[in-house]
């Protein structure tokens, strides 16, 4: 891969943190910045010097609010890839298969397909400042895949449902009473607490761990085939024109007006 340009890539003492660097898009990604961090988590995967891998955006204001909307709104998509596809569902296999701890480090808005990544990631801390939430059903997408069936493993069914149906936003201690984070810090407290944490896994056995995260893994890994049906309904859905509608209410900043759709979900 050329040199990176949306994500950073450092290792520390066994720690390999990856940022994703677009603050001005609020650490959105675009095509190339899946691709990027696809790079990364291999380059992470391979390195027998990296045991812990950190997952995180640059800036206090937001850990990785989803896909570029205005990239979106611009292009019709998100932008142009190295294979010529939009490659987010291997970016999540991959941070469940990469058989090395992810710690997700929330320092901000983790919302729509940033909330998808940080819920993967095998342990979440937050700064109190985070936020979490979906969008997707504002903006015209969905994940019908790891993001809401495996949520639904990690904080429940009605609390899952309430944060798709509703596309609140909530807080750092509540998402940890929730079970979403383990663990809330103040923002100045983030970067120690992910090395601390990372400090106590280092100390462990490296193959254990890897079993460890490959027999969590099994007991969901049927959400797999979820996915991969709900990514196919999905590029067929961003083609209408009711998905065109949450992209245009987001670049025009109003709210949309899906009313005229409701008639295809009455069939």
């Amino acid at each position: 891969m050329e040199e990176l340009s949306d994500v950073r890539y450092e290792v520390e003492d066994g720690l390999a943190r990856i940022t994703i660097d677009r603050p001005e898009r609020m650490n959105s990604f675009r095509a190339r910045t899946v691709d990027e961090l696809i790079h990364c988590f291999r380059r992470a995967w391979v390195s027998r010097e990296v045991g812990v891998v950190c997952l995180t955006g640059t800036g206090d204001r937001a850990f990785c609010t989803g896909g570029d909307q205005k990239q979106r709104a611009e292009t019709g998509d998100y932008g142009p890839s190295e294979s010529g596809l939009f490659e987010v569902e291997h970016l999540h296999r991959l941070i469940r298969e990469i058989p090395k701890p992810v710690v997700a480090a929330v320092n901000g808005y983790a919302i729509g397909g940033g909330h998808v990544l940080h819920v993967l990631c095998d342990l979440t801390i937050a700064a109190d400042t985070a936020r979490f939430g979906q969008s997707g059903p504002r903006v015209g997408s969905f994940d019908a895949g790891f993001g809401t069936a495996y949520l639904a493993r990690v904080i429940g069914e009605k609390r899952a449902r309430e944060i798709w149906f509703l596309c609140r936003q909530y807080d750092a201690h509540t998402a940890e009473r929730w079970g979403l984070v383990n663990r809330v810090v103040p923002t100045s407290e983030l970067r120690p607490e992910v090395r601390r944490w990372a400090d106590e896994m280092l100390a462990l056995s490296p193959t254990a761990l890897r079993f460890l995260k490959q027999s969590f893994n099994a007991d969901t890994e049927h959400i797999t085939g979820l996915g991969q049906l709900a990514f196919s309904g999905l590029g067929l859905f961003l083609e209408s024109e009711e998905a065109q509608e949450g992209v245009s209410a987001f670049t025009d900043k109003r709210p949309p007006d899906f009313s005229p759709y409701r008639a295809r979900a009455s069939v």
